[in-house]
């Protein structure tokens, strides 16, 4: 089988011969005692084991990994470890303890494809556990500054942890396992803020967008959850938001929630919308991608909490944030109440806030006045013509003279369909349209635009036409 399809499982059922490697002098016989204490028992009873004594059989580990080059034994103690952590996560505390202090905790690991798979998911539980403030109280102030030079700076860790993940990104070394192995310790790594820094200045942001995709098989859903959760975390950093702003994250969140039936993709990608929906233009794109659509189809759905029996809520527990607003949806996604159903209301509301700011006259006004015409939503907001309309009569129809003005002098042919549009839509809205827009000598200068090569202008410029010739009355039959 090859190495890197190996499982925690299937290592573990090895025998060991332990006795050998006491008789070589690679381990002592103190450690034998310890390791024919532990091995092959119910998990109980290691437990119980750890809890008493736990820093001395992490110091056994952690010699066999130093001493031994046995590719079976390693394999099978870097298995015991994964297990011991997977048990209780809190146990990496271990690897710090005062009995330690003149041990480097990560070197064993650096230089061990199931070893780097089950190295580094160990490595990221140390890591986080010693990136904590907390652990500190585990090392004397003296023991702790007399053995600063003999073990690695944690900052190196994280940051060389960090380069690995993303090199696997670019050019995975196994072709199944790489990716969401990489996948799978970022969403546990970007949980600690110096991670998220480090992970965007290593130009990491971008990695994750090809993985923002519908998926079908469990592997691949999870892969995208996984994946879904980085970004999640990610925008809680305003230097991750703005890469985030320039690629195509947002149009790739929205393919996955419309067609994703996994509650838990679900979850955690509506999460990400309700941060990023006041972030610079996220909400104007996110009502331009139809979203609003989306989310009510997505409140019409019948919701299990599959996601927290998962094991979300305990992901949840242990993420680090630098923003105060995070704490309170960490409480949220902790809560046994944590619905669905409530952060789609509350992502539904903030929507229509959003459409109702980008719906004002005056950002339109503004807009038509500067010729940067674009779809924004107002254009085929029916609400927004509708209580604007009659704004449309100010200063002698102005604005309809700067579009008309728009449709002689602009060579955008996305400026130019929109103006031939926004034309059509006060004809259908307004009483007088058809008469005003006629008094404009619109028609002429729109006819003319029938024949342009942009299929986006003749497509608006017809419609315009047909609704100058049938008037108000029958427009509203005409397809936008």
């Amino acid at each position: 089988m090859n190495q890197a399809e190996l499982t925690t499982e299937q290592v573990l059922k090895r025998d060991i011969p332990w006795e050998t490697y006491m008789v070589t002098k690679l381990i002592s016989g103190t450690d034998l005692q310890l390791l024919r204490r532990y091995d092959n028992r119910p998990e109980s009873y290691r437990a119980q084991l750890l809890d008493d004594d736990g820093p001395a059989y992490v110091r056994v580990f952690v010699t066999i990994l130093h001493d031994i080059f046995k590719e079976e034994t390693v394999e099978y103690v870097l298995a015991l470890i994964d297990e011991m952590l997977t048990a209780n996560p809190k146990r990496a505390r271990l690897f710090h303890d005062k009995s330690l202090a003149n041990d480097d905790p990560y070197e064993p690991f650096l230089r061990q494809v199931f070893i780097y798979v089950v190295s580094f998911s160990v490595i990221v539980q140390i890591a986080l556990e010693s990136a904590r403030p907390k652990t500190q109280s585990l090392l004397s102030n003296g023991e702790a500054s007399n053995s600063k030079s003999k073990i690695t700076c944690i900052d190196d860790v994280l940051k060389g942890l960090v380069e690995w993940l993303c090199a696997q990104l670019k050019k995975p070394s196994h072709p199944s396992r790489s990716i969401p192995t990489a996948i799978s310790c970022l969403a546990t790594l970007l949980k600690e803020p110096v991670v998220r820094s480090l992970f965007v200045r290593g130009d990491g942001v971008k990695l994750l967008i090809p993985l923002i995709c519908p998926a079908s098989t469990q592997q691949s859903i999870q892969l995208l959850y996984e994946t879904c959760l980085c970004v999640w975390l990610l925008s809680y950093y305003e230097p991750a938001i703005e890469y985030l702003a320039t690629s195509r994250s947002l149009p790739r969140l929205v393919d996955v929630v419309k067609s994703s039936t996994k509650e838990k993709v679900v979850r955690v990608v509506v999460l990400t919308f309700r941060n990023l929906l006041s972030k610079g233009a996220f909400g104007a794109q996110m009502v331009d991608l139809g979203l609003p659509q989306i989310v009510q189809n997505l409140k019409a759905q019948a919701w299990s909490d599959e996601c927290l029996s998962a094991g979300v809520e305990s992901y949840f527990r242990g993420v680090s944030v630098a923003v105060p607003k995070c704490c309170s949806v960490l409480g949220y996604c902790r809560s046994s109440t944590f619905d669905l159903l409530e952060a789609l209301n509350q992502l539904e509301e903030g929507l229509k806030d959003k459409i109702k700011k980008l719906s004002s006259f005056d950002k339109y006004k503004q807009e038509v006045l500067l010729g940067h015409l674009d779809w924004s939503p107002m254009h085929k907001n029916p609400a927004f013509w509708r209580e604007n309309i009659t704004n449309f009569e100010e200063n002698d129809f102005q604005i309809l003279r700067v579009l008309v003005t728009i449709l002689d002098t602009s060579n955008d042919p996305r400026a130019l369909a929109v103006a031939c549009f926004d034309l059509s839509q006060f004809i259908q809205y307004h009483p007088a349209g058809r008469v005003i827009v006629t008094d404009l000598k619109a028609k002429e200068r729109v006819m003319k635009l029938m024949n342009h090569e942009n299929t986006e202008v003749t497509k608006n410029a017809l419609l315009c036409i047909q609704r100058l010739f049938l008037g108000a009355k029958y427009a509203s039959f005409l397809q936008v």
